[in-house]
């Protein structure tokens, strides 16, 4: 979208009842009726790569339909962000569910055709497999990247049955491929049991730091802010949000849930606290809706993708206008 043009926003719900019509995320136009965009909401309906529960591949309908709630303004942010950017859904990346590597194939190509127009990803998932080709092709574009990973696990692991790609691994591959910048390397929301110590120290060999929930409880969503802005710098972003990442208690919809998470106030506000970052793309996780509560789970991860939209918005109109 050029500067002088105006952005395409939501269906009007003064107008037309929240829930009419197509379930597009936050009721925004499909991609091809505007053509292009600045920031395409895809999702990817893939849920092979779990190691307990499945169910993901519905994740990302699951989380349109709890957009709709969502308004064009965000107070929290201080921007309308569908009027700063040119917002649309792309609709569903749709992937063989029987060959996981076939599946990654397709995924990195088509983010590869989604980057080349232009355009940042905000990827509904679908289990965290997912992660590893959308690194892969945004690296391509952007070079090795800073990853900020909120989840209740590592996601280092090397094998799971002796499979290399599976939700458990992305991170341990992205490493060894060469897309990430281990310099700034950040899990967030970490807790639980684990194999062995082991995992840690093979974790922290690659570069990771940690913010376990138990610190996000213990030293604020403020301060932890501030410490992973420190540690990303200027560089290229890309943040990868499971939902376990939340309390089974804010996020019972999941595959692999964990006690003691965080709130979804804690993520929000973690997330806004990321606006001088250079959030290049971004993707929201492990939402299975079979196992949801009136919404609970979609709902919070709608409003996780709307922070991380308004901040892509927001920092596509700054550039646009220096």
């Amino acid at each position: 979208m050029s500067s002088n043009e105006t952005p395409r926003g939501p269906v009007d719900s003064s107008r037309i009842p929240r829930y009419a019509g197509p379930a597009t995320f936050a009721r925004l136009p499909r991609l091809d009726e505007v053509g292009t965009a600045d920031v395409a909401v895809v999702g990817v309906p893939f849920d092979s790569g779990v190691s307990y529960r499945p169910g993901a591949r519905f994740g990302g309908n699951a989380i349109r339909e709890a957009s709709r709630l969502l308004r064009p303004y965000n107070p929290a942010q201080d921007a309308s962000p569908f009027a700063l950017a040119q917002v649309a859904d792309g609709g569903d990346i749709a992937v063989n569910p029987f060959n996981i590597h076939e599946a990654v194939e397709t995924i990195e190509a088509a983010a590869d055709d989604l980057l080349g127009t232009g355009a940042r990803l905000m990827t509904l998932g679908g289990d965290h497999t997912i992660a590893l080709p959308l690194l892969r092709s945004v690296a391509r574009k952007h070079g090795p990247v800073a990853l900020l990973h909120f989840d209740a696990h590592l996601d280092t692991w090397d094998t799971y049955f002796g499979a290399e790609y599976t939700h458990g691994t992305p991170f341990r591959r992205a490493v060894e491929e060469g897309v990430l910048d281990t310099s700034a390397l950040s899990h967030v929301g970490t807790r639980g049991p684990l194999y062995g110590k082991k995992d840690l120290t093979d974790d922290e060999r690659m570069g990771f730091g940690i913010v376990t929930s138990a610190d996000v409880y213990r030293r604020g969503a403020d301060e932890v802010a501030d410490q992973l802005r420190q540690r990303i710098g200027d560089r290229p972003l890309y943040v990868s949000i499971d939902i376990d990442c939340l309390d089974p208690a804010h996020a019972p919809g999941t595959g692999t849930p964990e006690a003691g998470g965080m709130t979804s106030r804690e993520l929000l506000e973690i997330l806004r606290g990321l606006a001088s970052c250079n959030l290049v793309s971004a993707d929201v996780v492990e939402v299975a809706p079979a196992y949801d509560h009136a919404e609970i789970t979609s709902v919070a991860a709608s409003h996780t993708a709307y922070e991380l939209t308004t901040l892509m918005s927001r920092q596509i109109a700054e550039a646009r206008s220096q």
